[in-house]
């Protein structure tokens, strides 16, 4: 068949795919799980390390597991005071996130029903992702296992490559065995899972940019009626008194904060803020973070009928941020001891329970060998589009040789047809904007969602319902609103697949009827920054307001570092100041140079402004 059918029948070809696509990520069904190591941490405290796999993860794939899969746990009855887990390769290192890595996974306890969604297999105690934050009771606390609880693991692996990856989960757990001292001292508490889309198997929202106030999006306040006017799934109401002694957040790239709040009648009062401390020097883009936890001596009341009340932040002025999480994993006691948010302060700074970790490290970023698309010249479609097959988007694939990595061209207020044809071996593809020329090297704060305009094809491909974030298609179609311009876009599954598309005619020219939009244009040549800000002034002309990112850059060497962002919008025909806050890397370059060069770029508008203190 040739390529104008293959894109043509692409629909047809896969709707089938639904009936008889696994769940399963990997060959779950051969993993076993053994001890392979102890050693005492404290008097009457064992620290057991298990082993589960192997787990591969098929080229491209990012699937659930179809069920937990039963795991090893200490003999006896006792109690659960420290949990911790990680993603290793055959060598017993973690593999690079940008590669292959846990979205998330799930312990559960499958001989008891969760307290904030009894409808889901199993108690849910324990989760992590790539921030791995350790889960630690503090003393005298524990969780308590009897001898014949079943232990179980549910999760999803995401695989970045082409090429299937074989992993292993290591997991610890601290141990106090019953009838010992320590375990006749230990207080028993239980888990809430208290998640802003609890009971879903796959419960993530996506945040676009720009969205929210001021930079920051919080959910589900911001995201209209998330809920559909039903019970709101972010809150648990306690169905006894008792104490409220750990809690943690999870939270994906992007993300700021998880806020635990107590909710009594009318009032609400704040028990505490897990706040995101990221390493990566680009800032909060990438798992190169981790997660703060309640302090040893954090210990919250909570009374019957109190509700607990979750919900997360996300910054929009950087990028767009999809499949994202926010929930706070809860330990309650029974009985008093605790302090009363609504009497007194009790939301108290965390800390960490790691620092950098080597496997987050590579951010991508650097130069390649790979073409700028604006300046190749124009490519061909295929049948009016462009196939993804085999990992590669054709054609306008910027590894591409010769015409194939040219930019195909689509008319103005016409569209572009992608096809997914990797769909067929459960590969999910997106065709996601990001900034031109988005041509470095993969890493994991590299590409980001952060074209302008935006746009997102969803994961092109099929998956059970509420189980993935397959778009339950196999085809997109691009915006035909796009003024002209070269468009490059990335796979946010598989980032290192890059291409571009060209819309013809001259950039400044007016959009399309009805494509709405102005156009922005930096008026500024000099500023200052005052206590770290920088005030510019920028003007919309065209057809409509004119909305986006103003970016601040410097050039190091052969590189364009980011200093500062603001999402604005600005009415058209009209003037407006946009204040930008300067990042700590750009403050301390400011400092030392007492003036800088700067580009500031406003939806592909650019002027080199001079900052100085």
């Amino acid at each position: 068949m040739n390529a104008g059918g293959r894109l043509g029948a692409t629909a047809a070809a896969l709707a089938a795919l639904v009936t008889g696509m696994a769940l399963a990520a990997g060959s779950a069904h051969a993993a076993t799980s053994e001890l392979v190591g102890r050693r005492s941490v404290a008097p009457g405290v064992e620290r057991l390390h298990y082993r589960y796999g192997p787990l591969v993860a098929g080229a491209g794939q990012n699937l659930i597991l179809a069920g937990p899969a039963t795991v090893e746990r200490p003999l006896g009855d006792g109690y659960a005071t420290r949990v911790a887990a990680t993603l290793v390769g055959p060598d017993g290192t973690a593999p690079p996130v940008e590669r292959v890595h846990m979205h998330h996974a799930v312990m559960l306890n499958m001989s008891r029903k969760d307290a904030t969604a009894p409808d889901l297999p199993g108690e849910r105690f324990y989760g992590f992702a790539e921030e791995k934050t350790v889960g630690r009771l503090p003393q005298p606390y524990g969780y308590p296992l009897k001898a014949t609880d079943v232990i179980a693991v549910n999760y999803m692996l995401h695989n970045g490559t082409p090429d299937n990856q074989v992993v292993y989960i290591d997991y610890e757990l601290d141990w106090i065995q019953a009838g010992t001292p320590q375990a006749d001292a230990t207080i028993a508490a239980r888990p809430l899972w208290v998640d802003v889309e609890n009971g879903k198997a796959y419960p993530v929202f996506d945040v676009a940019r720009g969205s929210g106030t001021k930079g920051r999006f919080t959910y589900p306040d911001d995201a209209g009626d998330p809920y559909a006017g039903g019970p709101r799934r972010n809150e648990w109401t306690a169905d006894r008194d008792g104490t409220l002694v750990f809690a943690a957040g999870h939270l994906h790239p992007g993300g700021l904060a998880v806020d635990l709040d107590v909710v009594r009648g009318d009032r609400r009062a704040r028990a505490f803020r897990s706040s995101a401390r990221y390493f990566d020097p680009n800032g909060p883009v990438s798992w190169d973070m981790a997660m703060t936890i309640t302090p040893e001596d954090w210990r919250v009341a909570v009374r019957k009928g109190d509700k607990l009340r979750v919900s997360t932040v996300y910054e929009t002025e950087r990028a767009s941020w999809y499949e994202s999480m926010g929930l706070a994993l809860v330990y309650m006691a029974d009985g008093g001891g605790g302090r009363d948010p609504f009497a007194e302060k009790v939301d108290a700074p965390g800390d960490v329970t790691h620092g950098h970790l080597p496997e987050a490290g590579n951010y991508g970023g650097a130069a390649t060998g790979l073409p700028d698309a604006r300046r190749l010249p124009d490519g061909q479609t295929v049948a009016d589009g462009v196939a993804i097959d085999n990992f590669v988007y054709t054609p306008g694939d910027l590894t591409a040789p010769g015409a194939l990595g040219s930019p195909p061209v689509v008319a103005p207020g016409s569209s572009l047809r992608f096809g997914n044809f990797d769909a067929a071996a459960q590969i999910p593809h997106t065709v996601t904007a990001c900034r031109a020329p988005c041509n470095r090297s993969t890493g994991v704060s590299y590409p980001l969602a952060d074209g302008d305009p935006q746009f997102d094809s969803g994961q092109l491909g099929y998956g059970p319902q509420g189980y993935t974030a397959a778009a339950q298609r196999p085809d997109w179609y691009s915006p035909k609103d796009l003024r002209p311009g070269t468009y490059t876009y990335f796979c946010r599954v598989h980032p290192y697949m890059r291409g571009a598309f060209r819309v013809p005619g001259d950039p400044g020219a007016a959009a399309s009827p009805g494509a709405g939009p102005g156009r922005a244009t930096v008026l500024s040549r000099r500023a200052r920054a005052r206590r770290g800000v920088v005030a510019l002034r920028l003007r919309c002309a065209g057809g409509g307001d004119c909305a986006g990112v103003l970016r601040l850059s410097v050039r190091r060497g052969r590189r364009s570092m980011t200093i500062g962002r603001r999402s604005y919008r600005i009415g058209t025909g009209r003037t407006g100041v946009v204040r930008v806050r300067l990042n700590r890397a750009g403050r301390a370059l400011l400092k030392r140079r007492g003036s800088l060069r700067v580009t500031a770029s406003a939806a592909g508008a650019r002027r080199v402004v001079r900052v100085a203190r």
